[in-house]
């Protein structure tokens, strides 16, 4: 392993954690705009790592997905995962805002991801691809760029398909109980627990290509053009 692979493990890594993090405290900072203190008096809104590390999303399955592939003959593969959610009562967040309210709050963490994607493919845009002749600090910032552009939106993506546990199944059950579709909500609520058996069927089959990799390669496209 030379300094370069070194770099891009770290870049990864640093990205990967930048994009969880801040996923999970954005759930909590917009459900405390709205009369929810339950993340902030636990002290979920912070920066720091420890705080939010979830033993299967933080650490076994981005492990799992950066190095399964390695084993297996094929290059690195990619790193995803999830932190330790933050909690929310949404009781609450509903009671000040109404389902919008508690449909900000799902969104939260996805719209943080993909923020973060465009700024990263902002500064890959306006950066020179690095060469030998460049300092390791200039290789560190690209990396560190590109990861940080492919991380979150492999992140915001994936919590846009509608899995129950995931944000885009909590917006679905919120946006039919907006309109009285109690039965649908019910439904992701009863699938819960099932969330992450679901989760790694997807990456672990072909099913990932179609719903992960396709709309992936296609929004990184469009933020680099």
């Amino acid at each position: 392993m030379d300094l370069l692979d070194i770099l891009k493990i770290t870049t990864a890594v640093i990205a990967l954690a930048i994009a969880i993090i801040g996923h999970e405290i954005m759930h909590g900072w917009v459900a405390n705009i709205y009369g929810d203190s339950t993340a902030k008096n636990a002290g979920r809104l912070t920066i720091n790592p420890i705080s939010h590390v979830d033993l299967v999303g933080t650490i076994l399955v981005p492990l799992m997905m950066y190095f399964l592939p390695m084993l297996m003959g094929a290059d690195s593969g990619f790193l995803f995962g999830w932190a330790k959610p933050v909690p929310v009562n949404m009781l609450k967040v509903i009671n000040r805002g109404g389902y919008n309210a508690a449909m900000q709050v799902d969104l939260a963490g996805i719209v943080y991801n993909f923020t973060l994607a465009a700024f990263a493919a902002v500064a890959i845009s306006a950066m020179a691809a690095p060469t030998t002749d460049d300092s390791m600090v200039y290789i560190f910032v690209y990396l560190l760029a590109t990861q940080l552009l492919i991380i979150n939106v492999v992140l915001g993506v994936f919590n846009l398909l509608p899995i129950p546990q995931f944000d885009g199944a909590h917006f679905i059950a919120h946006l039919a109980l907006k309109f009285r579709k109690v039965e649908i909500a019910e439904f992701f609520y009863k699938y819960e627990r099932y969330g992450i058996i679901i989760v790694l069927i997807i990456l672990m089959t072909p099913l990932s290509k179609y719903l992960i990799f396709l709309p992936v390669q296609t929004i990184i496209g469009l933020l680099l053009s």
